[in-house]
């Protein structure tokens, strides 16, 4: 079955509108002028109304989105709780270890005995040992000492393990190793900067604090209010 639909008498409904009643056109002509009204009120709608409730969408669902991955993150953390409790655990009792290896200001001395020590029991000889002047950092005290000691290579070399494995934290800067002029014993003279470090006193914490604030009286106000 074929539909012939002829173009030209569907032409000609569009002739002579002109003056006439929408009302009174042909049945074409009227359906093209309804089809136009509702596209331009399609137009409006979406324009005016549809659009501010397409944006309003787009934005929840980006919200909704974020929400998710904020969602999965978080139950990755309450998943991984009691490790991360454990971590901490660890962690603090290292940092316990570590602090017990700083001595307090009253063993200083002690400490300094032993340096000198683990250099005598080497039978070394000490040219040289001068504490300098003690720089105070943020929560230790930073002690450095000068020393230059004579002796044959492998006591010098033990000397350095005895210090490695002090109960205390001591390390060896700026160490040189040098062959004394016209020297035919086989004796070498080693410098170095010995610094040992401690924890501070709480009336040295609070002298710190004191001086910071000093430094930057805007933290001081704020931490008033």
């Amino acid at each position: 079955m074929a539909f012939n639909i002829d173009i030209s008498g569907m032409g000609e409904q569009f002739r002579g509108l002109n003056g006439r009643h929408p009302g009174l056109w042909p049945v074409v002509p009227r359906a093209t002028l309804l089809t136009a009204i509702f596209a331009v009120l399609l137009g409006l709608a979406y324009v005016l109304y549809w659009q501010g409730l397409f944006e309003e969408l787009q934005i929840g669902e980006a919200k909704e989105k974020q929400l998710k991955t904020q969602f999965q993150e978080k139950m990755k953390m309450a998943v991984n709780l009691e490790v991360l409790r454990e971590q901490k655990v660890l962690v603090t009792k290292y940092v316990s270890g570590l602090e017990k290896q700083l001595p307090s200001k009253a063993e200083m001395d002690a400490l300094l005995s032993d340096i000198n020590q683990a250099g005598v029991g080497r039978s070394l000889q000490f040219e040289l040992f001068k504490p300098g002047q003690v720089v105070i950092r943020d929560y230790y005290a930073e002690l450095p000492i000068n020393i230059r000691l004579s002796g044959r290579f492998h006591d010098l070399a033990a000397f350095t393990s005895d210090i490695s494995n002090l109960s205390r934290i001591v390390t060896l800067n700026e160490l040189s190793i040098a062959v004394p002029a016209r020297d035919a014993t086989g004796m070498l003279t080693m410098e170095a900067v010995a610094k040992t470090y401690r924890y501070l006193d709480p009336e040295e914490v609070s002298e710190q604090r004191r001086l910071a604030n000093l430094k930057n009286p805007k933290s001081k106000k704020r931490g008033a209010k």
